[in-house]
């Protein structure tokens, strides 16, 4: 059913683009644009562009994932560390994208390391955020039960705490990766001579609006394809659930 909506929409709008309701310099058909991707995939432009992105966003993510997911766990397990980080953390998460990069660009140049940062940075505050939530939103009884049975502290968070975290742990990282997805463009035009930000910002200074639609495009399925893997590995892990 997911489908329904897309194609109508891209029914309508490339029925209006042939009628002549929406400028073509303005807003292109939906075959203007797969005509586009076509082309830049022939040429071998395109390739480039999407590997560098797609790597920028998979290092940042790791790197962004895996401190969010340390600092989410401590705060969400001690009541005392959540007081002392959550205050700073919480007013650091407020700060627009944009924000980052003169800092960044100051601090590590145009070099790779600024971009990858700032995608890391667009990662860090949703894992987080989601996961010290829900580690604190664990269901005390289960808790209660494990001082029952007498588990140590090490136990309870082998045995009951991650387990139950796990869910919002999963829905952290595809937050956190839809944020790296958006963080990627403001990094990419921080000096870039490749990536799909970079061929937007290019094609806007060219007023090549296919383009600029192309990446878009391309943006929004590579941004769904990577969630998928994320939910579908997910599911398989989460399978313990329901059974």
């Amino acid at each position: 059913m997911g489908w329904i909506l897309p194609i109508i929409i891209i029914v309508f709008w490339q029925i209006s683009s042939l009628k002549g309701f929406i400028p073509s310099d303005w807003l292109p058909s939906p075959f203007e644009i797969v005509q586009t991707i076509y082309s830049m995939a022939m040429t071998g432009e395109l390739w480039g562009h999407v590997l560098i992105t797609l790597l920028r966003v998979l290092i940042g993510f790791l790197i962004g994932a895996t401190i969010g997911t340390l600092a989410g766990a401590i705060t969400g397990y001690s009541q005392t560390t959540k007081k002392l980080l959550d205050p700073l953390l919480q007013s650091l998460r407020n700060i627009p994208s944009m924000a980052w990069v003169p800092l960044f660009l100051l601090w590590f140049g145009i070099f790779e390391e600024s971009k990858i940062i700032l995608i890391a940075t667009g990662v860090f505050f949703p894992v987080y955020l989601t996961l010290s939530s829900g580690i604190e939103q664990v269901d005390k009884k289960l808790v209660e039960v494990g001082e029952v049975f007498s588990l140590t502290a090490k136990q309870q968070i082998i045995r009951i705490i991650m387990p139950a975290a796990f869910p919002s742990w999963i829905t952290a990282l595809r937050n956190g990766l839809g944020l790296g997805w958006m963080f990627v463009v403001a990094a990419e035009l921080m000096g870039a001579s490749q990536g799909l930000g970079f061929l937007m910002y290019d094609a806007q200074q060219t007023s090549r609006a296919n383009v600029i639609i192309a990446c878009i495009v391309l943006f929004a399925i590579l941004g769904k394809f990577s969630d998928w893997i994320l939910a579908s590995v997910g599911r398989y892990i989460l399978r313990y659930q329901r059974s």
